[in-house]
């Protein structure tokens, strides 16, 4: 009884620390920052590799976004950028249980490309900027190379805070480490 208790227990004190963690990041998207360089998408990533309820993974960063959608402004794509998110948070849970600085750096990767993909040809689908044409689409990802590196600086900086801060409190608090795993 003690072992089960001490698991969930060592669970919920794991699952309060990621939420703060997010909490956090979801805070510092609303601090002025140069374009792109949030940690909405490292946020998210976190959010899917270490929260294992899978709901909560998905939700909490959604509900982080329309928080800060709040203070900052709503705008015509948030539904395509939330999307993106959201599968931020599937490309983390591919980081469960085999989280490494090499995994890690990838799914950062990833995360960032889809984005700077998604989002972008949303930008040339909806806004009407440019022609919808193939040169038009071509012109609209050239645009948005600026924005891309930004993103990937953010989500690299953020993802090395994050999931570094939850290594070394791993670390300090071995429990913590235990409730991380299958």
């Amino acid at each position: 009884m003690n072992a089960e208790l001490s698991q969930k227990e060592n669970l919920l004190y794991s699952t309060v620390l990621v939420l703060a963690l997010i909490l956090l990041a979801a805070g510092l998207r609303i601090a002025p920052h140069p374009w792109n360089f949030t940690p909405v998408g490292a946020m998210a990533l976190f959010s899917g590799a270490l929260l294992k309820d899978r709901r909560l993974a998905f939700v909490f960063p959604l509900v982080a976004l329309f928080v800060g959608d709040i203070f900052i402004g709503f705008h015509k794509l948030l539904l395509i950028v939330y999307a993106s998110f959201l599968i931020n948070v599937a490309i983390g849970l591919w980081l469960r249980d085999r989280r490494t600085v090499a995994r890690i750096s990838i799914a950062t990767l990833l995360g960032a490309i889809q984005f700077f993909l998604v989002t972008n040809f949303a930008v040339w689908w909806l806004l009407n900027s440019y022609p919808k044409t193939a040169s038009g689409l071509a012109a609209c990802y050239l645009a948005g190379i600026p924005f891309f590196w930004n993103t990937l600086a953010g989500d690299t900086f953020y993802a090395a805070l994050l999931f570094g801060a939850y290594a070394l409190a791993e670390r300090r608090f071995p429990a913590l480490q235990q409730a991380s795993q299958p």
